[in-house]
């Protein structure tokens, strides 16, 4: 943990609303009676339960396979958001596509961030391997080189992680008024209440990812 996120308080307020959403996204992916929102919810849910895991460093050895997995979702949310108009299982309409973009631009996010504190986690003069064993003298010499390449080239991104912070931001403040004009619009008695109550419930726990992002970001930029 860096930065702000190094305040228990903070760290264990993160983990929890990441967990609760994590949960929620698992709800709907087992409520969702398409195979293609199965996928999209489970995706969210796993992509916040590895958010969590990653405010508290755990399982470092499974680094690689959480970039990856996260990596492979953002593609499949781009997928969806060029799709032709005929595939309807996937994004329709402009307004599907914005949302697909969006979620393919929060797994990307995640990956990215995952790459980023598991770097700033690293002690650069600690010579151990992901699952704490220590290295012999050869690979100590092969990681290093590889440390200092990898260390390259993550160093070089803070002009990303501020871009990323403002995007995320300005996502904040969008789902924010979406929830409040959803929430608004729930109290005019009509016949399509529950719809309207799961998607400001969405809504919200949109802008708190979103708000998680941007502050993560902001941390790491700083």
């Amino acid at each position: 943990m860096i930065g702000v996120l190094n305040i228990p308080a903070v760290t264990w307020t993160l983990t929890v609303i990441l967990l609760l959403s994590g949960s929620y996204y698992l709800l709907q992916a087992v409520k969702s009676h398409t195979r293609t929102d199965q996928i999209n919810k489970s995706l969210h849910a796993l992509m916040n339960v590895l958010m969590a895991v990653m405010l508290w460093n755990l399982v470092p050895s499974t680094v690689l396979a959480q970039i990856a997995v996260l990596t492979g979702a953002a593609l499949w949310f781009v997928i969806q958001a060029v799709a032709r108009p005929e595939f309807k299982l996937l994004c329709a309409g402009s307004q599907g596509r914005v949302k697909c973009g969006y979620h393919s631009l929060s797994m990307g996010g995640a990956a990215f961030m995952i790459a980023m504190m598991s770097h700033a986690a690293a002690s650069p003069g600690n010579p151990v391997n992901a699952s704490g064993m220590s290295m012999s003298h050869g690979h100590q010499a092969i990681a290093g080189e590889n440390h200092n390449t990898a260390a390259t080239a993550i160093d070089q991104q803070p002009t990303l992680a501020i871009l990323l912070t403002v995007l995320f931001g300005a996502a904040a403040v969008i789902f924010l008024i979406l929830f409040l004009r959803s929430h608004i619009t729930a109290k005019t008695p009509n016949k399509t209440a529950a719809p309207r109550l799961s998607l400001r419930t969405e809504h919200g726990f949109e802008a708190l990812g979103a708000t998680i992002m941007a502050l993560m970001f902001a941390t790491m930029a700083a």
